[in-house]
């Protein structure tokens, strides 16, 4: 005998497998190609808007009051990809790498 869904089950795991799904493809081609993706350019308009710097050293305090010494990309919620790596994808820029010794205005301390 066959078990009937009710529409509300059924929509609970269609919306779990779709999720499941999207998760898994949005993941793995960010993953696998990181190596791949180009450096972002501190003259890039998106990291300009950001006051993205390569190097966290060369942040001038006065025009940028919220930065703090300490505050790097690789100390930064946005970095993801491999600790250790110098170039790294960013949530803020995406398909792009980041200088994990970089800073932007967005920066987010890692919990």
């Amino acid at each position: 005998m066959s078990e009937s869904l009710s529409r509300r089950a059924a929509l609970k795991k269609l919306a779990l497998l779709i999720g499941v799904a999207g998760a898994a493809g949005n993941e793995l081609p960010r993953v696998a190609h990181a190596a791949e993706l180009p450096h972002l350019s501190p003259s890039d308009p998106n990291a300009m808007a950001l006051a993205y710097h390569e190097s966290a050293a060369a942040v001038d305090a006065k025009q940028f009051p919220t930065y703090k010494p300490g505050q790097t990309c690789d100390t930064c919620l946005q970095l993801q990809g491999k600790q250790g790596d110098a170039w790294r994808p960013c949530n803020l820029f995406p398909g792009q790498l980041v200088n994990a010794k970089g800073w932007c205005r967005v920066w987010v301390p890692k919990n």
